[in-house]
């Protein structure tokens, strides 16, 4: 995959708001390039070489199951930018399980967290160290989650709206 192939999924990310020319494509350089097919299904997530990795939709079409802390979780990532993986991908004390079922031949760049966290200046210093780059993906991670939550509280709103014939409009 060309490197503009690369930026170009990168800019309809989320994950890219607010960020220079510069900045897409230094995280253009830290991301993996990786093509499924649909006979590669499913696919398990959770080895080592997915581990603590964010998923971007570059193409395709992809359906990610999961249980996070034994509750399923299901998404559908069709539009060029869609992430998955998010908790995975920040950390902390959450079990997840997940698997992806290829609907039609895709592509995905994967972000891993260290490497991300590279870009951190350490004690010993760094002189390629980006933390401004860490800082706004995390953020614009966190945009993006509120983005999905606020739209699922909506569509539950609606549907219960629906269920139950409140405010006359059903």
């Amino acid at each position: 995959m060309s490197t503009e192939t690369v930026l170009a999924a990168l800019r309809h990310s989320k994950l890219s708001e607010d960020l220079s020319d510069d900045e897409v494509s230094l995280l253009a350089s830290l991301v993996i390039v990786h093509d499924y097919r649909v006979e590669d299904v499913p696919v398990e997530m959770d080895g080592e070489a997915l581990a603590d990795s964010l998923l971007i939709l570059v193409a395709g079409e992809i359906e990610v199951s999961a249980l996070v802390n034994n509750e399923p979780v299901f998404l559908h990532l069709d539009a060029p930018g869609d992430l998955a993986r998010v908790m995975s991908f920040v950390g902390g004390k959450v079990s997840i399980k997940a698997a992806i079922n290829v609907k039609r031949p895709s592509t995905v760049l994967l972000l891993k967290r260290a490497t991300l966290e590279a870009t951190l200046p350490t004690l010993a210093g760094k002189a390629y160290a980006h933390p401004t780059l860490a800082y706004f993906v995390m953020r614009n991670l966190v945009r993006y989650m509120h983005e999905v939550s606020r739209r699922s509280s909506a569509e539950k709103e609606e549907m219960s709206n629906y269920l139950y014939s409140l405010h006359g409009r059903y």
